[in-house]
């Protein structure tokens, strides 16, 4: 028996084995419980559906401010 006449065969074979086995657990473990229950914490901008926005703003430093910082 030549085994390359009958790749085919021996694939669809694997496939539909691999196929009914992973069937046939998936309906023997149960599935865990839904919930709907929201999040504790859902910040504003997430509600709103909005980009949070970070805007950092300082005094700059002068060079006598520098010079007194680095010693």
């Amino acid at each position: 028996m030549n085994i390359a006449k009958n790749m085919e065969i021996i694939f669809v074979a694997a496939t539909l084995v691999l196929g009914l086995s992973s069937e046939a657990l998936a309906r023997s473990t149960p599935r865990p419980a839904t919930t709907l229950e929201q999040p504790a914490y859902t910040p504003a901008t997430a509600i709103a559906n909005k980009v949070p926005v970070v805007i950092v703003s300082a005094k700059r430093l002068t060079a006598a401010e520098k010079a007194a910082i680095a010693g």
